[in-house]
């Protein structure tokens, strides 16, 4: 019902957001008067905040083309190579005469490294890793995984938990192909490790030739934090009852139980309410000043952050069950269709951890837990890097990811890629 009533909500708004749109153009006509007045701003950017506040956010584009190679524009075209109904595998091609012009060499000479970004499936779309797809486009043939809202998947295609993640993980690991980099950012972090384990334990040539966790709940029993003191002090009943819901038509997945992508983002809000609170604040007297610069870059950010998926019921349970409640994977109990997943057979897969030091979703020490379970690495292929100064989100993107964070990463698979190399030649 609380799915229905959303809708229904939504729905009656439709009025009242196109008279705030027509008052907000009618003010903002070069020849309407009233519209340079105090007033006439305030009444403006008032229609301006509440049509942001009750807009509905569907999935943003990439906007990733085109990116920038040695001063040279080079576009990008975005691919589906791999396909299936809860996520595709796209592929951002670059063009290879453009490519090839700006590197000063000719196509059948660029050989960038390959790198496997798999985004979280934990309410926003993969388009939030926009800037971590940037920052590797210049030089790495880049893939991601692009999940699928679980409302736009037909009840007929069937369920989708977290062993089914971790199928299709290690299936687009291998359609990437081997000597591919994987990056697993926030929630993949596990079922990814699962993925990679189960591939080495099976010698499968297709495993990659390194791992990096970005804040990644590996062992969520390091620093809790707020997410992971309620998985724990909520029973999985409460969950089960109170956060899954039914999707409504006429949405093509009408009836399918579903963690709804708008409660996620009510307890995003709610973990940091008084800065939404002041930066809409800040929006609004941004738009009465005329200071657009400042408008756009809010109104870039929340049309991201405002857009979110729903996650099927028996995904998100199990999620909630086994990473968060018992933790699985760090007590070696994690198991995927019944197979035990063995992290310690893991030997020839280099292993990167980083990690926010102002995260207040995956504490400092959850990600690093990687280390531990991964006892059949040597040292010298394994290594940390808790990023100063930075939460959450800073962990892959923005300033000081792509200063400092990226060029790490982009370091550390050169020098494993190497060695790769060199031991083959041996």
């Amino acid at each position: 019902m609380l799915y229905s009533f959303v809708e229904m909500t939504r729905a009656a708004m439709l009025p009242w957001r196109a008279a705030a749109n027509i008052t907000r153009e009618a003010l903002r006509h070069p020849l309407n008067p009233a519209g340079e007045t105090l007033m006439g701003r305030q009444a403006a950017a008032a229609a301006d905040l509440f049509e942001t506040l009750t807009r509905y956010y569907g999935k943003p584009d990439w906007e990733v083309s085109p990116v920038e190679i040695d001063g040279r524009a080079v576009d990008v075209s975005v691919e589906t190579v791999w396909s299936k109904p809860f996520c595709d595998l796209l592929h951002f091609k670059r063009d290879r005469a453009a490519l090839g012009r700006a590197r000063g060499v000719k196509q059948g000479a660029i050989e960038d490294p390959k790198v496997l970004l798999v985004a979280p499936m934990s309410g926003h779309h993969a388009t939030l890793l926009r800037g971590t797809v940037q920052a590797f486009l210049p030089d790495h043939e880049v893939y991601i995984t692009d999940w699928t809202d679980a409302r736009l998947v037909p009840v007929a295609e069937g369920r989708f938990d977290l062993d089914d993640y971790i199928e299709y993980v290690r299936e687009m690991i291998a359609e990437v192909g081997p000597g591919a980099h994987v990056v697993a950012v926030c929630q993949p972090g596990p079922p990814v490790l699962a993925a990679i384990a189960l591939m080495a334990e099976d010698e499968d040539p297709a495993r990659p030739l390194s791992m990096t966790f970005m804040g990644s709940p590996i062992d969520a029993r390091k620093s809790p934090t707020v997410p992971n003191k309620l998985a724990e002090e909520r029973p999985y009943s409460w969950f089960e009852s109170n956060l899954i819901h039914t999707v409504p038509a006429p949405y093509p997945g009408a009836m399918r139980r579903v963690y709804p992508g708008f409660l996620q983002l009510t307890g995003f809000i709610n973990m940091n309410y008084e800065r939404h609170m002041d930066a809409h604040h800040q929006y609004f007297q941004n738009l009465v000043k005329g200071d657009g610069d400042s408008t756009d870059r809010h109104r870039t950010f929340y049309d991201e952050y405002l857009a979110v998926m729903d996650l099927t019921e028996e995904f998100y349970l199990q999620t909630i069950r086994d990473v968060f409640q018992e933790h699985r994977l760090p007590r070696g109990e994690m198991t995927v269709k019944g197979r035990p997943v063995r992290p310690e057979r893991i030997t020839d897969v280099a292993l990167l951890t980083v990690e926010g030091e102002n995260d207040d979703i995956s504490g400092i020490g959850q990600t690093q837990a990687a280390h531990d379970l991964c006892a059949g690495l040597p040292q010298s292929m394994q290594e940390d890097w808790v990023q100063p100064e930075v939460g959450h989100y800073g962990v892959f993107n923005g300033r000081r990811f792509r200063e400092e964070i990226a060029p790490r990463m982009k370091a550390f698979m050169k020098k494993h890629a190497a060695r790769s190399a060199k031991g083959k030649a041996a």
